[in-house]
């Protein structure tokens, strides 16, 4: 292996008065904080970082091409960046899952909020499927792979294949192609796991992102209490996680809705591996358009679940977003029976806590129903929150009980 991938090639000068979220903890250095550049080599390159009197605040990776233009990994000073370095990190990510969440199916590195920027891995069973969004980071690929195979080897775990996923678009934003295929020998790219109990067959090649969203994990065994012996509508369904949660628990009867056909299909091949196929159906629609239907019918439900996909990506869409939210919300609430049971949920970093809260409370106003909070909670702790790293808070996610206006 090559040992220029880890020399130092630049560095950079911050503004003063800049690098005020760097400074608090964060890890990323955006273009327009920064005064002087000093080096070359390729982007991606380590390069170190000093405040505007020659402070040093650490080492990251460069990339010209982004308007993040730093992303940092160490802050010690005197930290060298090397492979020990990083295959440390990628054990220290090992072992906060084990103490915390079931690893049988988990999100093993989280980027920022794991200090190795820019790189997702989901382990599904014995799969590993990763995402490298960052240029300097996709640079340390297999390193990172190659430690991580090493830390569950140590747990008596062997992992069956890697599949890449780095198809997103957000990749062009550093420079790269998106792309994705294997990373080891080929296999079968359609997973089964068991979570909460429940099985289901996940598609690494084909399904979003990664292929399941882990990271409701703990906020679906949550609404299995609710659940026994009830009716329940299931709201941007996928590939049915939450509906067949509910049917799991023993529901007397679960609608799963979704737009996209593929996704539908998928989640009654999950329903038939738990056996629920006659509890739990599901219908491929807009759920937007279904909603009014269902309420024109005079149906009602024990508990109503809203798992929208992010409404905005962008700090400018908010207002368009909050809109949505508050629709669908709407929406949902009239479809609730007197004393069932709302969770609802945001997957947008950029509708804080307070702005959903709000957006929920508008909601409920407007339609004459008064909430009581159950529960509000977060995502799995295998997608940890970095404080002072705002993205990596996302998931918000409420249980109301529904009550008319007294």
């Amino acid at each position: 292996m090559s040992e220029e991938r880890f020399a130092v090639t630049r560095t950079v000068t911050l503004k003063k008065g800049e690098g005020r979220s760097l400074k608090a903890g964060g890890l990323w250095v955006y273009d327009n904080e920064i005064a002087q550049v000093i080096g070359g080599g390729e982007n991606g390159a380590l390069c170190a970082v000093k405040d505007f009197d020659g402070y040093p605040m650490g080492i990251g990776v460069y990339n010209q091409n982004s308007t993040i233009r730093v992303r940092m990994l160490a802050r010690r000073p005197g930290t060298e960046v090397n492979e020990d370095f990083l295959r440390a990190r990628v054990r220290a990510a090992w072992e906060y899952r084990k103490t915390t969440v079931d690893t049988s199916s988990c999100r093993v590195i989280f980027g920022e909020a794991d200090w190795i920027p820019g790189i997702v891995v989901d382990k599904f069973s014995d799969i590993l499927v990763i995402q490298s969004l960052s240029l300097g980071m996709d640079r340390f690929k297999d390193i990172i792979l190659s430690a991580l195979r090493e830390a569950m080897a140590a747990d008596g775990i062997t992992v069956r294949g890697i599949y890449e996923r780095s198809d997103a678009k957000v990749r062009e934003l550093e420079g790269m192609e998106r792309t994705k295929g294997f990373l080891s020998e080929p296999f079968d790219t359609k997973v089964e796991i068991v979570e909460n109990g429940v099985r289901y067959e996940v598609d690494v090649e084909n399904g979003q992102k990664t292929g399941f969203f882990l990271d409701q994990k703990y906020n679906r065994l949550a609404i299995q209490k609710l659940c026994k012996g009830k009716t329940v509508l299931d709201c941007f369904t996928h590939t049915g996680s939450f509906a067949l949660n509910a049917g799991i628990a023993g529901a007397s009867e679960v609608l799963g809705v979704d737009a996209s056909e593929l996704a539908v299909a998928q989640a009654e091949k999950n329903a038939a591996l738990n056996g629920l196929s006659e509890r739990v159906h599901f219908t491929a629609a807009d759920v937007f358009d279904l909603l009014p239907k269902l309420e024109a019918e005079g149906r009602k439900f024990d508990v109503v679940i809203l798992d929208p996909p992010a409404f905005t990506k962008s700090r400018t869409a908010t207002k368009q977003a909050i809109k949505g939210y508050r629709e669908i919300n709407m929406r949902g609430l009239r479809l609730v029976k007197d004393g069932g049971y709302l969770a609802t949920c945001s997957c947008s970093h950029f509708m804080t806590p307070e702005l959903f809260s709000e957006t929920i409370a508008q909601a409920a106003g407007s339609v004459h129903r008064r909430l009581r909070q159950v529960e509000y909670r977060t995502q799995a702790p295998d997608h940890p929150i970095l404080w002072a790293a705002d993205e990596s808070y996302y998931l918000k996610f409420f249980i109301f009980q529904v009550c008319e206006e007294q």
